[in-house]
């Protein structure tokens, strides 16, 4: 039994004394930790964000619109990039290291009730997953967006019974824990829809909408389906971003300005409006539409961090999210060669998500974020050598640090840099590239490694 955190940094080792638990699905442990704190969860009007890519910037989107609709609004994204308050936000902000101290120790003492009980320990995600709810209790919010971290069925966040089910898109990743196939993989993430629930889906490849639209059916659930029910009128590039108009399922959006690199993010934006839809169960206003789309930021998503050089950051972290980075660089940043800071975690196929890339990079630097899941870096680059040889330059940096440093120091102020393969790297290099920001949160609770179904890897 832990005792109960009462500084910052007592909060941060408390979470990371449940770092490394192992796979342990179910939701029994959740289920029995949020009871005991009174079931907080149930008082808050939810919408709950499952997919393979695309949910943390859809769920800030769609906050964003339901605050702009005049409700107090809680988000619990995940994985962080830089500290573990960003997980958890209030309208447009993200929580104070006092927020964040004083829920973990609003927590503790049920937490230790439940290891009496049951003799186990809660896994660092479900923590988060409590912590939040503690959070939004405390702060009274109205309405929930609550993003899935791994799969949906298992997933902790799957204690919560939404309004609006929304599943972005479905890919093959994390297939140790979720199945062999889209279709298996898409009744995993399906699963967040409950028996109250209206189901949004994005858009989907032709087998995963066939299973969407079976799963619907097969529980009497109201499907609103991208392209069937809602879509995308226009986009044009802008400056900065993109101006869309777009057919809600109940009612048109035009002019609306998103302030997002990559096609990918219009896409993001059409499901969060459908999705509030949804949530409000009538056509929303356009205005409160434009004005809380047009302040949204999504760190560390083809974030421009830097003009001179230009320096994107990016957390593509498999081959559909590297591929919709391609497509972007392609289309906002033609005709440029890019010095490439690069790594990723063990389970990932780097010669499918590198290759999206390879046409497009001068010189590759790899590296190796602090996890104990991050892809040695001699191993790394020695994959890389073999499986793409066309990549003209692949030198090692032994950390993200190191890697930053030397990219910087030898880069020409015309000349463009990205930083990609994982949000671990993207969150490391992040406070070295951003004006006068301090360095990275390096306390042990900043970061979770922990694999599995209770936790949220990227």
């Amino acid at each position: 039994m832990l005792s109960q955190p009462r500084t910052h940094q007592e909060a941060l080792a408390y979470l990371d004394a449940h770092v490394g638990l192992g796979v342990r699905p179910g939701l029994a442990r959740i289920s029995r930790l949020i009871e005991l704190m009174g079931d907080p969860h149930r008082d808050i009007a939810t919408v709950h964000i499952a997919g393979t890519n695309g949910k943390t910037t859809t769920a800030l989107l769609l906050a964003a619109i339901i605050t702009g609709h005049g409700l107090t609004t809680g988000t619990f994204t995940s994985p962080h990039l830089e500290k573990i308050e960003e997980r958890f936000r209030i309208d447009d902000e993200v929580a104070s290291p006092d927020d964040f101290t004083q829920s973990i120790a609003d927590i503790a003492p049920f937490v230790d009730v439940l290891e009496a009980e049951t003799g186990e320990r809660p896994t660092y995600f479900e923590l988060t997953v409590a912590a939040a709810f503690a959070f939004f209790a405390e702060r009274a919010v109205e309405a929930a967006v609550v993003e899935v971290g791994l799969g949906g069925r298992l997933d902790a966040t799957s204690i919560v019974d939404p309004v609006v089910a929304v599943l972005t898109n479905v890919g093959l990743d994390h297939t140790e824990y979720l199945g062999d196939t889209v279709e298996e993989i898409a009744l995993e993430k399906l699963a967040i829809a409950k028996p109250n629930s209206v189901l949004v889906t994005g858009a989907l490849t032709d087998p995963v909408a066939l299973v969407a639209g079976r799963y619907a059916a097969e529980r009497g659930l109201a499907h609103c389906a991208f392209g069937r029910d809602f879509g995308l009128d226009s986009a044009a590039m802008a400056v900065g971003g993109w101006m869309t108009s777009i057919d809600g399922a109940l009612g048109r959006y035009d002019e609306i300005f998103l302030p997002l690199h990559g096609r990918h993010q219009v896409t993001n934006l059409v499901i969060a409006i459908a999705a509030a839809e949804q949530f409000f169960a009538r056509p929303l206003d356009v205005e409160a539409v434009r004005d809380s789309i047009a302040a949204v930021h999504s760190p560390g998503r083809i974030e421009v961090v830097q003009h001179a050089p230009l320096v994107v950051i990016d957390g593509a972290h498999n081959e559909a999210s590297m591929a919709a980075l391609a497509a972007t660089l392609a289309d906002e940043f033609p005709d440029l060669s890019w010095t490439v800071i690069f790594g990723a975690l063990g389970d990932k196929d780097i010669e499918s998500m590198l290759g999206h890339l390879e046409p497009r990079i001068g010189r590759l630097v790899v590296t190796e974020a602090d996890s104990s899941r991050a892809i040695p870096v001699g191993q790394l680059a020695a994959q890389i050598r073999e499986k793409l040889p066309d990549i003209p330059t692949v030198d090692v940096a032994a950390t993200v640090r190191d890697a930053v440093a030397d990219v910087m120091g030898t880069t020409d102020a015309d000349g463009a840099v990205l930083v990609t393969g994982s949000l671990y790297v993207v969150g490391e290099a992040r406070p070295h590239l951003v004006g006068d920001r301090g360095p990275a949160d390096q306390t042990p609770g900043g970061r979770s490694s922990e694999p599995g179904l209770s936790s949220s890897p990227d």
